[in-house]
């Protein structure tokens, strides 16, 4: 048994980024939910999901909000402890930009229009 949790790295168009706390990810698969008749299940539906990525990064003297909040069809990969690599392309911010002075802390959301695990 190897590590599965831990280090993360991540990075918004080639730049890597200080991760901070627990970052999460949706690849874009649908999403199933039940047809649910009188009688009986049916079958199923599926919907589309929005591929995402989204944590919190420290912010640091030479990083630039604007930058994250401006970027657009950009690639943002987050690289887990476990050795999988997130791919989310197409990609834009989909946040709202804060950051806040208690931790240094900022969070990132990005959503795009594909995305892929990588092992």
């Amino acid at each position: 048994m190897g590590r599965v949790a831990g280090i993360i790295r991540f990075k918004a168009n080639g730049t890597q980024h200080r991760a901070k706390g627990n970052f999460s990810y949706n690849i874009g698969a649908p999403k199933r939910e039940a047809v649910v008749g009188a009688d009986a299940v049916h079958g199923y539906k599926e919907t589309p999901q929005q591929p995402f990525i989204e944590g919190e990064i420290t912010d640091s003297e030479d990083l630039k909000l604007k930058d994250l909040v401006t970027l657009a069809d950009g690639t943002i990969t987050l690289e887990l402890a476990n050795g999988k690599l997130i791919a989310l392309y197409e990609a834009w911010f989909a946040g709202d930009g804060t950051g806040q002075t208690q931790e240094a802390n900022i969070a990132v959301r990005y959503e795009g229009m594909r995305a892929e695990e990588v092992a």
